[in-house]
């Protein structure tokens, strides 16, 4: 196994135990919602510290449900992971391209 094959394994089992570890562990058995987003906390702690406040403004569009928020939510995410493997593809293909370039003008024997 080389040394780059060991390194995606290490931190492929490191995101695998952040993901597996509080479910395992429980650590959200004590709230209503154990899991709710950082958006959802914010909203709770603000609203404890100051009864009153106001939001400055409103979303421009509220999704009917929780399922469909997920959802788009997780379309943003794919849509983002999508750009970011095209762009190091394309980062990658233009190097190799140049790598080859490179070789063939190397071995190409030189003309007068």
């Amino acid at each position: 196994m080389s040394r780059n094959a060991k390194i995606n394994a290490l931190l492929l089992l490191a995101v695998a135990a952040l993901a597996v570890l509080p479910l395992v562990l429980g650590l959200g058995d004590h709230k209503e919602e154990p899991f709710a987003g950082a958006d959802a906390e914010a909203e709770t702690a603000i609203t404890e510290i100051e009864p009153d406040y106001e939001p400055w403004f409103s979303p421009l569009y509220e999704p009917p449900s929780g399922e469909i928020e997920s959802a788009l939510f997780a379309v943003q995410a794919a849509l983002g992971a999508g750009v970011l493997a095209y762009y190091f593809g394309l980062r990658r293909g233009r190097r190799q391209g140049e790598e080859r370039t490179a070789a063939v003008l190397r071995d190409t024997p030189e003309s007068d």
